[in-house]
């Protein structure tokens, strides 16, 4: 992921962006050397060596899940802008010390990489929501789908690596359970829950961000999932396959569909008592209700952004430079990682979810 950010930064890079890569860092040699070499930046072995360069003004967290939260922390205290990559945490008690420490640190500018809130068409849904075009929005519907011969996730080994030799394991490992190098584990992460919320945590975060920002949500009352590995029952534990759905205190339902093993899209929508919402590759379109017909006129809305690495790094820079505001700030990225998380607890405990919003957490209803 951190060589699409690259490509995608230095293939479309003006020079009135004044922004140039100055350090890489990877616990894998050749993944390091490929990155200075591909961006000029000085190469880092220790993410805390790279921090304490001064040339260094924001980071590009694209670590595998587990390691979100710590290098985010660690980044804000040695008082660098982050982008980091969704999701924001893997938990959500990571994900309430990441905002909290962005707010103990209010000159700090931290995008999340949910590329898709560069999109402002769910920022302009909000507006139609808020002002009652649709009447009460009782539903929305997304889907995130794929599908491959082989399981998407079986990324290919690199006979090149050798732990304790130019791959440092232990350290990748972090504070998840401690095992012997396994090379399906660190080069297919996505298909194990020690380091990922597969769907959920991967795929679904993109889709339920783009609902809570389109209907001005925070945190859902009740969850519950369900699914299994359908299809591709080879190594790991995440699903194939995960349907997920989430009751918010609005008063309304969202559900997220997804397989990887079925690429057949749902339409995306905002079911309201008066009119029904459709995203589209272009925007959006409202389309009354029949017995609203007469109240609600039809809209048709074309956007002017888009689900882009470069618009998204772009709006952090001007949140830096300029103090705009950010696509997806820690807030917002919090709430995406308690859907996804709601979802990945109900699915493995075979349970229904909620809120707990005294204690801040999910549990079991």
């Amino acid at each position: 992921m951190a060589g699409v950010h690259m490509k995608r930064l230095l293939n479309a890079a003006d020079p009135s962006d004044n922004f140039k890569f100055v350090a890489v860092c990877d616990l894998f040699d050749k993944r390091r050397d490929a990155a200075a070499q591909l961006t000029g930046g000085k190469p880092y072995t220790r993410y805390h060596d790279l921090l304490a360069d001064k040339s260094v003004d924001y980071i590009l967290n694209a670590t595998p899940e587990h390691w979100h939260s710590r290098i985010t922390i660690d980044a804000i205290d040695a008082g660098k802008h982050i982008y980091c990559e969704k999701p924001m945490t893997r938990t959500v008690e990571q994900g309430r010390a990441v905002v909290a420490k962005v707010k103990a640190h209010p000159k700090i500018r931290m995008q999340v990489g949910v590329q898709g809130m560069s999109d402002e068409s769910y920022a302009e849904a909000n507006k139609y929501v808020k002002d009652g075009t649709l009447g009460q929005v009782v539903m929305a519907q997304i889907d995130y789908s794929r599908n491959g011969k082989e399981d998407l996730w079986e990324y290919e080994y690199d006979a090149d690596i050798r732990p304790g030799v130019n791959f440092d394991w232990k350290t990748w490992l972090g504070d998840t359970p401690k095992r012997e190098f396994e090379p399906d584990r660190y080069f297919r992460w996505r298909k194990y829950f020690d380091y990922s919320g597969g769907i959920s945590g991967d795929l679904f975060v993109h889709r339920v961000t783009r609902i809570i920002r389109s209907l001005g949500l925070t945190f859902p009352s009740y969850g519950v999932s369900t699914g299994g590995r359908y299809v591709f029952k080879t190594g790991g534990d995440v699903p194939d396959t995960m349907d997920v759905l989430l009751e918010y205190p609005e008063g309304v339902t969202v559900q997220l569909v997804s397989s990887m093993a079925n690429d057949r899209k749902i339409d995306h929508l905002l079911r309201g008592h008066k009119a029904t919402l459709e995203f589209s590759q272009t925007g959006f379109d409202i389309i009354p209700q029949g017995l609203f017909k007469n109240e609600v006129q039809p809209v048709t809305y074309k956007k002017t952004g888009a689900e882009d690495i470069l618009l998204h790094h772009r709006n952090l820079q001007a949140a830096i430079r300029k103090n705009e505001p950010l696509n997806c700030p820690a807030e917002l990225g919090l709430y995406g990682v308690v859907a996804s998380e709601m979802g990945v607890q109900s699915l493995r405990r075979r349970a229904y979810m909620k809120w707990d919003t005294k204690a801040e957490r999910i549990v079991r209803a």
